[in-house]
């Protein structure tokens, strides 16, 4: 990691202060432009990823997720440096859809340079998918088909966190929208399941704003991604529609390493 830049584990500020909650709307704007007081270094993962403090007031911070550019280790088969703008370009896609929950992702700059910033969801993280889906098991079902449609290489059981608000929510999308079959998943309950008719509905909306140059949502997702990688995406979505369910995948290559 670049050393010229301050340490964010090194806290600027008394470190008596305090952190806080805020609905998404009054978070935002900290989230955009919010000076990084401090924070550290989360010790899994292969890419550099941190929870860091933005400054909220006198005495208080905000706690957000962190993953610079520069900190994420090169991969053969994703370009080098796009995993922070998949990680917003999910997000996008999300509030298109409707589902699933994903904290509120932005890009911005940050200690370690240009990357994402996402709004930290308070949670046991002893707590995941295994422990959740026989009770969320319809929520559950919109998660499987999203990792779908955003071709998700990285499904974990740990991905999926019970929020303090009863939400479930769906964290770590950097290895999302490559054009080739990438998708790796801990959800095999829910392979070969039939979607639902309200589900597909929202498949053939988003189509329409997909085949829609001028539509907004387009021009996000070109900002972040190829443009190969979004007629990717349209096929994906496509065939979904054509055929509503979802594929069966190879248990022995289909699935993430670790599991958690």
């Amino acid at each position: 990691m670049p050393s010229r830049r301050r340490n964010p584990r090194q806290p600027t500020h008394d470190t008596d202060d305090l952190p806080i909650t805020l609905p998404e709307e009054e978070a935002i704007p900290l989230l955009a432009s919010g000076e990084v007081i401090g924070g550290f270094r989360m010790a899994w993962g292969s890419n550099y990823t941190f929870l860091v403090r933005l400054q909220a007031g006198e005495g208080k911070y905000l706690q957000a997720i962190y993953k610079p550019r520069d900190g994420e280790r090169p991969l053969y088969d994703y370009p080098h440096g796009t995993l922070y703008q998949r990680e917003h370009a999910t997000f996008i896609l999300s509030r298109a859809l409707g589902w699933p929950n994903i904290p509120y992702t932005l890009v911005r700059e940050g200690p370690y340079g240009i990357g994402s910033m996402q709004h930290y969801v308070e949670c046991d993280p002893d707590i995941t998918y295994f422990d959740l889906f026989e009770e969320r098991a319809e929520e559950f079902l919109k998660f499987a088909l999203f990792d779908v449609v955003v071709n998700n290489g990285d499904r974990k059981a740990g991905h999926c966190l019970l929020g303090e608000d009863g939400r479930i929510w769906s964290i770590d999308h950097g290895l999302t929208f490559h054009p080739i079959f990438k998708l790796r998943t801990v959800m095999l309950e829910y392979w070969g399941k039939a979607i639902p008719e309200p589900l597909v509905e929202d498949l053939k909306i988003l189509m329409q704003r997909l085949r829609l140059p001028t539509d907004s949502l387009t021009a996000q997702l070109s900002t972040m991604v190829a443009k190969q990688e979004i007629q990717a995406l349209m096929q994906r979505v496509d065939a979904l529609i054509k055929e509503p369910k979802l594929p069966v995948l190879d248990p022995y290559h289909d699935v993430p390493w670790p599991w958690v």
